[in-house]
């Protein structure tokens, strides 16, 4: 039970970010996007802190782990991320940066051999990571052309991607003293720094230019709130249970969710290459564990 208990709270995950696109393209409309990243986790490490202090659990660092886990998860997986994401999606479409994305399944096996000797890399794990980033290209149907004409956009989602990957790596090793809820905020509020910092040292990405409309609001207090707040707690309770190279498979399904939110409320169309990007994707889990559900 307990397995389906974890695969429910992953497909949770995963309907949770993938609404999360639908959200930004409509903050988007009015604000600029690092300055809109940078308010969501600041208004998310908010919310964390008045839960730690309500509950009354200890908020201090104390352990070398403490640091680094909070550290390079907050710099890498809240502010490098999204820094380097927003700032790639200048230059490149959301195609090809979705496809750049879901090289991360690609490269966590790769960096998790070198910290860990528990995860393990099978045939049928490099499969199912194959047959995912098929889909991911198919759903997101890129230009070509984009890639060899926008180099600094690539290289820039490319950092996106390691950072993701290294920091889910490096955080999985550490078993941080504080409680949980307190690491989370402590991280939301290292991203928010990065992400203030990346506003500054950015061109065009200024809070002068922002329009903070009904719309706008109601996507940050969405993005802070459910897919920040909850987004994230989700994802680390999941980490602990899964592990890097199997959390990693999410770069693959967010993209069906995103796609069905933005059918189902803003209208966007549902082609036939997102139904077969789907049909891969499901094909990638199926042979990544075949094992475990043969046995089943």
């Amino acid at each position: 039970m307990s397995r389906y208990r974890t695969a429910g709270r992953f497909l949770l995950l995963c309907a949770v970010w993938g609404t999360a696109f639908m959200a930004t393209d409509v903050g988007l409309a009015d604000l600029p996007a690092v300055p809109f990243a940078a308010v969501r986790f600041d208004v998310a490490a908010a919310l964390l802190f008045a839960a730690v202090l309500a509950s009354g659990v200890d908020v201090r660092p104390r352990t070398r782990d403490d640091y680094v886990y909070v550290l390079v998860g907050g710099a890498l997986i809240i502010g490098a991320h999204h820094a380097f994401l927003f700032a790639g999606q200048r230059y490149v479409t959301g195609g090809v940066a979705a496809v750049l994305l879901g090289l991360v399944p690609v490269v966590t096996p790769a960096l998790t051999r070198l910290v860990s000797t528990d995860e393990e890399f099978t045939a049928a794990t490099a499969l199912g990571v194959a047959l995912g980033f098929v889909g991911v290209v198919i759903i997101a149907d890129p230009d070509p052309s984009n890639l060899g004409d926008s180099v600094l956009g690539v290289a820039l989602v490319l950092a996106s991607a390691l950072a993701f990957a290294v920091a889910a790596v490096v955080t999985h090793s550490r078993s941080p003293s504080m409680p949980f809820i307190s690491t989370q905020a402590w991280m939301m509020a290292v991203g928010a720094v990065v992400l203030h910092a990346a506003v500054v040292a950015l061109p065009g990405q200024s809070f002068a230019t922002a329009t903070w409309s009904p719309a706008a609001l109601g996507a940050t207090a969405y993005l802070s709130a459910v897919a920040g707040v909850g987004g994230f707690l989700l994802y680390f309770t999941l980490l602990d249970d899964l592990g890097p190279i199997e959390m990693s498979f999410i770069e693959y399904v967010i993209p069906v969710f995103a796609a069905l939110a933005g059918w189902l409320v803003l209208g966007q169309e549902v082609t036939p290459a997102t139904v077969v990007g789907f049909a891969f994707i499901l094909a990638g889990f199926v042979a990544a564990k075949w094992r475990a559900l043969r046995g089943r």
